[in-house]
């Protein structure tokens, strides 16, 4: 996509069409509606490998029913393109155990 150690623009933001995550502030966001506990949980061990292999680090949130997730490219104080790598990973690993994104 970009540099990964770019900030992007609202433009590009808007020109990825990331269903289910928003911005907030310097961050993107998303909430999954896991409807069981061990979903979410599975979602979260999902996120985690995928976030280790990537080297980029997710806050997220376990809570029933829910994961939160947020991602921000800290080093450089704003989204990069590393957020939305990761944003579509997640993404897919919540498709893949049936989960969708909360409006």
């Amino acid at each position: 996509m970009t540099d990964p150690q770019r900030k992007l623009s609202t433009a590009e933001l808007a020109e990825a069409g990331l269903t289910g995550w928003r911005v907030t502030g310097e961050a993107l966001a998303a909430t999954f509606r896991t409807r069981k506990f061990s979903t979410g949980l599975e979602l979260v061990n999902r996120i985690g490998a995928s976030a280790d292999e990537a080297n980029h680090h997710p806050d997220l949130t376990l809570t029933y029913p829910e994961v939160g997730v947020t991602l921000s490219s800290h080093d450089v104080g704003g989204i990069t393109s590393r957020d939305i790598d990761l944003a579509r990973t997640i993404s897919g690993h919540a498709a893949d155990l049936g989960v969708a994104p909360a409006e």
